[in-house]
């Protein structure tokens, strides 16, 4: 039975997931949740009541949260790309960048967007305030940690890379990342031209109008 992954081309995390499958052309067959596959995500909810996504399923078993599908990937569908290095202390590095990623770029981005689609009497304009200082204080501490370095963690394109892509693809529109962080604007282009992460954005492109920010005219 083939993998079946339960996503949106639009979707970061999505995105995440999809990166570390094309990174090894892992045979995959993309489950396409939207409204106009309804089974798909009533499929979805009934296996995780979250009803948060992508979700891969393996052999009728669900794996859910993107970090944890690639964990599953490496484990049970190994590549030539080694996505968490065999060294404990890299597979460390790049668990933290990670981490780094998800909670502290994709987590105030998300913020941003999700304040948007509020009424207006319901926006959180602190929140939305703490979230751009979020960025900034990662940005900053971004910046510095990639100078001399090509990838996130280690010497090679990782799970950290694959968290950076998106989060940092999305932050950008959101809260661009200012010209003094020449290392981390460098870095985010690297992973744009990563042919991985370069097909994820080309697959999402037809959604880029609902945007809740507005996307910008270019990548």
């Amino acid at each position: 039975m083939a993998l079946e992954l339960y996503a949106h081309p639009f979707s970061s995390f999505c995105q995440k997931a999809l990166i570390a499958l094309y990174e090894n052309d892992t045979p995959f067959d993309y489950v396409m949740l939207s409204p106009e596959n309804p089974s798909a995500m009533e499929k979805l909810q009934s296996l995780w009541p979250m009803a948060k996504f992508p979700m891969l399923m393996d052999e009728g078993r669900p794996v859910h949260e993107a970090t944890i599908i690639i964990e599953h990937l490496q484990a049970f569908h190994p590549g030539e790309v080694r996505l968490i290095p065999d060294d404990p202390k890299l597979a460390v590095e790049v668990r933290f960048m990670d981490r780094f990623f998800d909670n502290y770029v994709s987590t105030p981005q998300q913020k941003l967007v999700f304040d948007v689609l509020r009424k207006p009497e319901d926006r959180d304009p602190k929140g939305v305030e703490d979230a751009k200082r979020m960025l900034e204080k990662a940005y900053g501490w971004l910046d510095a940690h990639l100078a001399g370095r090509e990838w996130a963690a280690g010497d090679s394109f990782s799970l950290a890379d694959c968290a950076a892509g998106p989060a940092l693809f999305y932050a950008d529109w959101s809260h661009p990342i200012p010209e003094k962080f020449a290392n981390a604007r460098a870095y985010r282009s690297r992973l744009n031209g990563r042919p991985s992460f370069a097909r994820a954005i080309d697959e999402a492109r037809p959604y880029r109008a609902f945007f809740p920010l507005g996307a910008p005219d270019r990548d």
